[in-house]
């Protein structure tokens, strides 16, 4: 047997827990579900690559990760480098490749066990990969890491993987071999075959075998056990990686679990720790290695018992496979947590609301301690206005794109700052606005719609489609919780749509509730209506509520939102036209509410600017002025109020 593979004590911190090497690509999953690739019409797209997932599936789990990898200097690799920031992962290795194109892989849910997916990697950036890529002192920082099978088919991608393994491996780190056995990519399969698992190869075997002696754990499936083993009986496959190397080896099994092997292999397969699987409904297969990888490694960088890592392994591999894509689908703690407490699931894991919300939730983008928003919205005011003042209603998109210059003059690309704008007149200052880092909402409703009606297609699902991934989808309801019934649940039916679309088409909601004029309202009414929402299942990432000068009433409406949804991402404040004065005495009483955010004001700041300017008044650059002072007016005085606030608590 080789000399033992066990790491030397590390005597230095370490920065990160695990850097991953090998592929990454952008995955291009057809959402038509049950048909041939050849029917699908249309894709979503997500980060994708086996080590590339697993490093963002550790992160999410709360390990400090990195990748080296190669990206073309391209919308795509950009695509793969912000969405790996955007996952706490450290791009330090990853490198922009001006030469080669970004790796595509096209994939389809066919059925239950066939999953058809294309690799476009015919002269890639991930596979040209090479030991000049390397950073030795980045390297030198990790616990870890993860060298994975399929780019040990090339040259110069071996090179770096043996180079990285040993140099870790040298700094008291430890080295994780994914086996991850894809025939295709060692030409051994038809270009049409990428779903294939298994072709025997000794050549393969061979290259395989050369990184062993520096493994401290291997991870593969049984087909993959074989291709390393060189044979096709289990046994005898982990038998002859035994006689190569004392790593632990696990054995993944599918619905069955896993296998682990510390030590001796013993006679039968089952005769090692068998840590069995969880019964879920399998929608999707891909990706759900790379999971177990990512849950695994969670315990054993971190020196759980083994049993335990096995477990968590399983748990995101089970989660995994219920779900549309690899690395999106990928749980994070809290949701492995809320997973393995659970006395019992449903096996069809992906109907479980509570996961999926939890999912959702804590795989948002960004945080936001604070949000302050200029909103311009506005249709039918505008129209209105211009109408009143026979200016052409053609200038109003203009007016709107001198609204995100002026908050651009005061936010800086200070990242709590938005806007929200619709694409009815504000099309051109959204597409201008993809360019910034602000929050950027949009209405979905008919303006002073009652009951509501959507502006947009019968279907607002198809609508959404259209709409980039970050513009968070803004639904005005004039709703009082003692409306009459039928009128109550016909708008409750439209919000049920709305927060199923969003929550399909991957968009955040706001939730904007006004009191009907004229009704009643007292402390509790707001606070009534939120919970009834939550009550018919309707979870919106915001909530938008109309100022209130009652404490009590903001007490209520903290309670109603974090019993009901703590992982809620806050509520603004609405304006409603309201006097400068009113809006900064409102600031006061909702400072003491940490679920308010800040605010999204409109025509308090935009309004006698857009009347000047549409009756030529006003030029463009006063009218920016205008805006921005107003909107820094009520910036600084949510923010002197927020402050004020928190001292008295601290108090």
């Amino acid at each position: 047997m080789a000399s033992s593979a066990q790491s030397p004590v590390q005597t230095l911190p370490k920065s990160l827990d695990l850097i991953a090497i090998g592929r990454s690509s952008v995955d291009l999953y057809g959402q038509q579900v049950g048909g041939r690739l050849e029917d699908m019409a249309s894709f979503a797209k997500y980060l994708g690559g086996s080590p590339t997932n697993t490093a963002a599936g550790g992160a999410r789990l709360g390990l400090r990760t990195g990748l080296v990898t190669r990206v073309g200097a391209d919308h795509m690799g950009r695509f793969i480098r912000e969405e790996l920031e955007r996952e706490g992962v450290d791009v330090t290795g990853v490198v922009s490749d001006p030469e080669r194109l970004t790796a595509l892989v096209v994939l389809g849910i066919r059925d239950r066990d066939n999953f058809p997916l294309i690799f476009y990697r015919e002269n890639c950036a991930d596979m040209a990969l090479d030991v000049a890529d390397l950073n030795p002192d980045w390297l030198r920082g990790t616990g870890a890491v993860l060298i994975n099978g399929t780019h040990l088919s090339q040259p110069g991608a071996f090179a770096a993987s043996v180079a990285a393994a040993r140099l870790v491996k040298g700094n008291g780190g430890r080295v994780v071999f994914d086996i991850d056995y894809r025939p295709v990519l060692w030409g051994l399969a038809g270009l049409d075959r990428g779903e294939d698992r298994f072709v025997a190869h000794a050549g393969v075997t061979n290259r395989l075998r050369e990184v062993l002696p520096l493994c401290d754990l291997i991870v593969g499936t049984e087909e993959e056990i074989h291709i390393l083993g060189g044979v096709t009986d289990t046994v005898s496959a982990l038998t002859a990686i035994r006689s190569l190397t004392n790593a632990v080896i696990v054995c993944k099994r599918g619905a069955d679990g896993c296998v682990a092997f510390p030590g001796a292999i013993p006679a039968a397969v089952t005769d090692g720790l068998v840590v069995p699987g969880y019964p879920v409904e399998v929608f999707n297969v891909l990706g759900a290695g790379d999971a177990f990888m990512a849950g695994f490694l969670r315990g054993w960088l971190r020196d759980e018992p083994l049993e335990r890592c096995c477990a968590w392994g399983n748990a995101c591999g089970a989660i995994v496979v219920s779900r549309h894509g690899c690395a999106p689908a990928m749980p994070t703690w809290p949701e492995l947590e809320w997973f393995l407490a659970q006395p019992s699931l449903p096996r069809r894991l992906r109907d479980c609301a509570e996961l999926e919300h939890i999912h959702w939730a804590t795989t948002r983008r960004h945080r936001y301690d604070e949000l302050t928003v200029l909103a311009v919205d506005h249709r039918s005011q505008f129209e209105d206005l211009a109408r009143e003042l026979d200016a052409d209603p053609a200038r109003i998109p203009q007016f709107k794109a001198l609204a995100l210059k002026a908050v651009e003059r005061v936010a800086g690309g200070d990242d709590r700052f938005g806007l929200l704008l619709d694409g009815r007149y504000g099309f051109d200052a959204l597409a201008s606005a993809a360019d910034a880092p602000y929050w950027i909402g949009r209405p979905i409703e008919e303006p002073k719609s009652r009951p509501l009606v959507f502006e947009s297609s019968a279907d607002v699902a198809t609508e959404l489609t259209e709409w980039p991934l970050a513009h968070v989808v803004k639904c005005l309801v004039f709703y009082h919780p003692d409306d009459p019934e039928d009128l109550r649940e016909r708008q409750e039916r439209q919000l049920l749509r709305l927060f199923d679309a969003c929550r399909k088409t991957r968009h955040e909601m706001l939730a904007e509730v006004i009191i009907p004029a004229g009704l009643p309202v007292d402390a509790t009414t707001v606070a009534r209506a939120i919970r009834r929402f939550y009550a018919i299942g309707v979870k919106p990432d915001w909530w938008k509520l109309e100022p209130a000068a009652d404490p009590v009433a903001w007490r209520n409406i903290e309670a109603a939102v974090l019993e009901n949804d703590p992982y809620c991402r806050g509520v603004v404040l609405l304006g409603l036209s309201a006097p400068e004065e009113e809006l900064l005495a409102s600031f006061l009483a909702a400072a003491p509410a940490g679920i308010v955010k800040g605010f999204a004001v409109g025509r308090t700041i935009f309004y006698d600017a857009a009347r000047g300017w549409l009756a030529n008044r006003l030029d463009d650059d006063e009218v920016v002025a205008m805006m921005a002072g107003k909107l820094k007016t009520l910036v600084d005085a949510w923010r002197r109020a927020r402050a004020d606030a928190m001292g008295g608590r601290a108090a």
